[in-house]
């Protein structure tokens, strides 16, 4: 797997697309809505002592893992309504208005479909801000945000939401062909504690890199808001994730049992992925040096994206309409992947499966994500 070439959200805007299955994302991105104002605030204010220089009439954007759908325009028209709320209660701030965003994602994204929607989002931009919408441009980049992406200290502030538990890739012992993980796709009860480390490591290594590349293309007291999956569970081999993709796994493993899938293709299906804890997360970015931590907090998000309640009682669930809301969700992520590695004549099947499967769980205890956000302020 190549994960820069392979791991892409569905494409288009059809029923099975992640545009028309991502209100778990959305959600995330409105629970995290005053943390972002917070950021954008205190990013703009940094402008106004540069506000009659040459290049301090505008403040540089980025939202990484941007992917394609309602929510990456969203997100763009939080920042523009926190600039246009500062700049209505602060008059020295209008000279600063111009807003530069940069919509990254990894080159297989959908910017065909974000392009194409923006058109109208100006036009509701319009209608909602009027005269206090600030002058904006709006850019696609495609990338790693674990490769370099911008010059050094031109980004005010990167936002990032449900992206940074992907890996740059699998860990090479695992992607050599040696089957260490037998029967799973992630970690899972039958993990070896060998395979947990390669994981971990990875995520350190990764979000090492992360943090030292970013501390490079931020200026001078620039912020990041970053959401990602995380764990709840101290037990690495039963994190809430890892349920939802051993559900998965153990459909797959039914195509093996039925002839349709090969062992060898079951084994050899490794996701570049971790959800780590708070105290992990905290680790590194301790260790890096860079970053002061603002805020940080884990939330929890009901695994149906349909599922607005905040009760536990599983006797509230459709079970079974909650296991179709959460197949689909999970297809609209994981449906590039699966079927370049098993197959497209499976996909159908597999979800169909996966689906009972969840709804199975569910009937017997209401699971749900947990979500680390943070914020951060880059040391100089």
């Amino acid at each position: 797997m190549k994960v820069e070439q392979d791991l892409h959200m569905s494409r288009g805007d059809g029923e099975t697309s992640y545009a028309a299955n991502s209100r778990l994302q959305e959600k995330a991105i409105l629970k995290t809505r005053p943390l972002l104002h917070k950021a954008v605030e205190e990013a703009h204010a940094s402008l106004s002592g540069l506000s009659r220089a040459p290049a301090g009439g505008k403040m540089v954007v980025a939202d990484l893992g941007c992917s394609s759908g309602p929510n990456t325009l969203l997100v763009v028209s939080e920042v523009l309504s926190a600039v246009a709320n500062r700049s209505s209660c602060d008059h020295k701030s209008s000279l600063v208005a111009d807003v530069q965003f940069f919509l990254n994602d990894l080159p297989g994204n959908d910017f065909n479909l974000v392009f194409q929607s923006l058109e109208l989002f100006k036009k509701l931009a319009e209608k909602e801000f009027g005269k206090a919408l600030p002058p904006y441009y709006i850019a696609g980049l495609p990338g790693s945000f674990y490769t370099r992406l911008f010059p050094d200290r031109s980004v005010h502030l990167f936002h990032s939401s449900y992206c940074l538990m992907w890996r740059s890739k699998v860990p090479d012992k695992l992607a050599s062909g040696e089957v260490l993980n037998a029967g799973n796709m992630y970690i899972w009860e039958t993990t070896p504690p060998s395979v947990v480390k390669l994981y971990q490591r990875q995520f350190q290594e990764d979000f090492s890199q992360f943090l030292a590349l970013r501390h490079d293309e931020l200026v001078s007291g620039g912020q990041m808001v970053l959401t990602f999956l995380g764990r709840k569970n101290m037990d690495v081999l039963r994190g809430e994730v890892s349920y939802m993709y051993g559900l998965l796994a153990q459909a797959l493993q039914s195509l093996v049992q039925e002839g349709r899938v090969e062992e060898e293709k079951l084994d050899s299906f490794n996701l570049p992925f971790y959800s780590p804890s708070v105290d992990e997360v905290k680790a590194v970015i301790r260790q890096s040096g860079l970053f002061d931590i603002s805020h940080i907090q884990l939330f929890e998000s009901n695994w149906d994206p349909q599922d607005d309640s905040d009760d536990d009682d599983v006797a509230t669930l459709d079970s079974v309409r909650s296991g179709v809301n959460v197949a689909r969700c999970i297809r609209a992520v994981l449906e590039p992947l699966i079927a370049r590695h098993f197959g497209r004549c499976i996909v159908d099947d597999l979800f169909d499966m996966y689906a009972r499967n969840v709804a199975q769980h569910l009937e017997q205890v209401k699971t749900k994500y947990p979500v680390i956000v943070l914020s951060l302020k880059a040391r100089r």
